[in-house]
Formats: C-alpha cells, sequence, structure tokens
C-alpha cells in the first residue's frame, strides 16, 4: 500500500504517536494534532486504559518488538498515516521500523539504537572525528582487576538507562569500585540484561559549564529550536538535572561552535530525520558532546519551548516529522524551569509553602508530580523529580532568581521508609 506525505492543515493524514501506557505527552500530542487538524492514532502497551485516544488505538506488546512492528503495520492497512512518531526512547526504533515499512522519512533503526546504547554512540563519534571525552568500556565482572586508560577523575555510567540514573563520578580507584558496586545493584533493580547489563562506560569528566539543545533535522538538515543554559555547576558525584533556562547567555562565536558540533554528531548517528535533544559541555572553546537522543526534550520542560517561542513543541514536532521545517519566534523573555530535585530518601508526608512559593515574582507555574505516602528516591537509584516550578521574566537573571526564590519557599516534610524485618507470624 502506498501512504502519502500529508501535511498539517492541508491535506488528511493520521499522526501515529507510538507511547507507553504510562507516557504523560499523550495529551499533549493529541492536543497538537487537532490544532493542526490532523487526526491521531496512539500505539501503547495498554490493555485497559481510561484515556480514549489509548482505548481507541493499537494495543501491542512492546516486549516483543518483532511481533508489535508486524500487529502495528498490520492495523494501517486502511489508515493513511501522515507521520511516524515516539513520545519515548523506549519506542524510538519501533517507529523507526514503522516508518520504513510505510515509506515515511524518519531515522534508521540503526540510527535510533545509537541513541540509546552509550558505548555505540562513543564509537560513532570518535570514528567521525567528533569532540567526545575519553572511554572505555569495562565488564562489571572484572572491576578488582581491570586496567583504566581513563585518567581520574572519570564518570561511570550505565549503557542503556536516562535521566542521569546510575551516572557517578569517581576521583580514585577506591571511588571507582565502589560506584561500580553501586551501579551494580541499579541494573539489577532495573531488569537491565544481556551486554548493557554486565558492562559500563567509563570516560574522563569534563569540566565547563553545561548546555541542552534542542533542534530537529529534516533531510539531513538540523534546525535550531532552542539552546537552553544550566547555570548550576553539574560536577557530581551525581548529576541531577536542576535549572534549564533560555534564551542562552552564550555569545555568537559559542552558540556557533555548539550547532556545528551537534550538527556534526547528528551526522555521525546517522540522524536525518527527527527531533534532535542535546547535552554538551564547553571544555575552553570547544563543545564536548555528552548525549544526544532523537526525542524531544524530557519531562515537563517542553512547556520552556511554549514560553519562551510563543509555540507549541509538540506542534513543531508533528510539523517537523511532515517535512515541514521549524520556524520559531524569536524569544522575546527569558524563561526557565527548575526540575526539582529530590535531595533525600523518605516518605512523602506533605508540601509546605506551594501558595507563598507560587506567588513569587515572574512564576508561571509550579506542579508537583509526587503525592504524599509515595517513597522518594534520590540519585544515583533514582529516576524523578519532586515536580517542576517554571518562570518567565524580561532577562535571564530575574528568572534565575525567581526559580531560586519559589524553591527557596517550599519545603517538603518526609518520614523514614520503615522496614519490617524477620516479621514472625
Amino acid at each position: 500500500m502506498k501512504h502519502t506525505h500529508s501535511k498539517p492543515g492541508t491535506e488528511p493524514g493520521f499522526v501515529l504517536l507510538v507511547a507507553p501506557a504510562a507516557s504523560y505527552r499523550v495529551a499533549a500530542y493529541t492536543r497538537a494534532a487537532h490544532n493542526l487538524g490532523m487526526p491521531i492514532m496512539v500505539v501503547s502497551n495498554s490493555e485497559h486504559s481510561l484515556v480514549p485516544e489509548i482505548a481507541r488505538g493499537i494495543t501491542v506488546d512492546f516486549d516483543d518488538p518483532e511481533q508489535a512492528i508486524k500487529d502495528i503495520v498490520a492495523a494501517l492497512k486502511t489508515i493513511d498515516v501522515a507521520c511516524v512518531l515516539a513520545t519515548d526512547d523506549s519506542c524510538v526504533e519501533i517507529c523507526s521500523h514503522v516508518a520504513e515499512y510505510l515509506n515515511l522519512p524518519q531515522n534508521s533503526a540503526r540510527a535510533a539504537l545509537l541513541t540509546q546504547r552509550k558505548d555505540l554512540a562513543r564509537e560513532a563519534l570518535s570514528e567521525a572525528g567528533c569532540n567526545t571525552p575519553k572511554y572505555q568500556v569495562v565488564n562489571i565482572a572484572t572491576i578488582d582487576r581491570v586496567s583504566l586508560s581513563v585518567g581520574y577523575p572519570v564518570v561511570i555510567k550505565p549503557l542503556a538507562l536516562a535521566a542521569s540514573r546510575g551516572v557517578i563520578r569517581a576521583n580514585d580507584d577506591s571511588e571507582f569500585r565502589a560506584a561500580v558496586r553501586r551501579i551494580d545493584a541499579i541494573l539489577e533493580a532495573a531488569g537491565q540484561q544481556g551486554f548493557a547489563r554486565e558492562n559500563l562506560l567509563v570516560e574522563s569528566y569534563i569540566n565547563g559549564p553545561e548546555y541542552a539543545v534542542e533542534g530537529f533535522v529534516i533531510d539531513g538538515k538540523f534546525n535550531l529550536l532552542a539552546i537552553f543554559d544550566k547555570p548550576e555547576p553539574l560536577v557530581g558525584p551525581y548529576f541531577e538535572e536542576t535549572y534549564y533556562l533560555t534564551p542562552s547567555r552564550l555569545n555568537d562565536q559559542q552558540e556557533m561552535a555548539l550547532i556545528d558540533e551537534v550538527t556534526r554528531c547528528c551526522a555521525a548517528y546517522g540522524l536525518t530525520h527527527g527531533p534532535v535533544h542535546a547535552e554538551a559541555r564547553l571544555s575552553g572553546a570547544d563543545p564536548v558532546l555528552l548525549e544526544l537522543a532523537a526525542r524531544t526534550i524530557g519531562g515537563q520542560c517542553g512547556q520552556l519551548v511554549e514560553f519562551s517561542l510563543q509555540q507549541k513543541l509538540e506542534e513543531l514536532i508533528i510539523m517537523g516529522m511532515c517535512g515541514i521545517a521549524p520556524r520559531a519566534n524569536q524569544a522575546v523573555e527569558s524563561a526557565g524551569v527548575l526540575m526539582i530535585p529530590i535531595n533525600a530518601s523518605g516518605i512523602l508526608k506533605r508540601v509546605e509553602g506551594l501558595t507563598q512559593a507560587q506567588q513569587t515574582e515572574y512564576i508561571r507555574d509550579i506542579e508537583i508530580h509526587i503525592s504524599p505516602g509515595y517513597e522518594l528516591i534520590p540519585l544515583p537509584e533514582g529516576s524523578s523529580y519532586l515536580g517542576f516550578i517554571f518562570a518567565q521574566a524580561p532577562d535571564f537573571e530575574q528568572t534565575y532568581t525567581a526559580l531560586k526564590n519559589a524553591h527557596a519557599r517550599l519545603r517538603f516534610v518526609t518520614q523514614p521508609r520503615w522496614e519490617l524485618e524477620n516479621l514472625a507470624v
């Protein structure tokens, strides 16, 4: 069956959205498709969802990708699909195979794999001559006798986990071995298997300010949406992200160097069509890529694009997937988010000071995503945030100050997590 390349607002065609059952982004993409005059079809692993778009969509088993792809393409025989996109990293590779079958533009499955396997990504970047940290792959079982070719300090990373989970800095042999043992337990709890369960990436620690780059690749050309500054120094031992602010304070020369390096890295991965989220540090004058994902910015941080550029991120992504280059408006104000960190473990009892924090000048919104009674797990074992604080102000410093002031007014009251052991019955 031949599928036409529909355009939003001009020709019919479904947005095929591949999303895990727990994805919070389905509603945002549904609204975006509606605003663009396009129907949407959701592919999910949920059999009994209360979300109408998921309930009426295509149900597959993501744990069996080969069968999932067959089920998806079988269900699309009478449906005109305009574009295929994923909400989460775990669905990117399935999207690539489905889009290839439909003859729709999409990154190759090989390119998608590189964005999910840090070791393979480092190999591809090194072969292409990109700026990367020195690195080596080590087997967990041999850490007591391994000889590191990377000098301290180093950063140890799981090969396939995201959101800084399990990422630890080590400054000497003792810290290195302790970090590996800790990551070993994290991988076991996360259910990792195969090569990614048995091996870790060790790379040199890169000193310098860190930035996030949001963009879109169409026909191999990188289109910039925004650059986010991370004003808080991320020196470890764990690397929890907190503040994102835009527009960046980089000068024109630094910004161009960063964009050029991200563009080179996209080409090294083989990314040709789709969203890109990159993270890099400026070490001296040279940007060094830390991570590159074939997806949009994570969490609720996509709201920063709307605040700053006056356009919905999801609408820009759908248009880009249909081959329409994003035309981002020039930001007129600064916008920022604080991903509220979890600093200590425990059971959340209540959040105090929320009203006062919301009344802080230039604060747009505060979202608390963990309810009382739930356990707080900090990095490196944890992978979530308490919530998000959003601000918008005339300039960078006022936005940054607003976020810090609002956070200072919040108090998260917790109690210890009690475990009953050896309970006699």
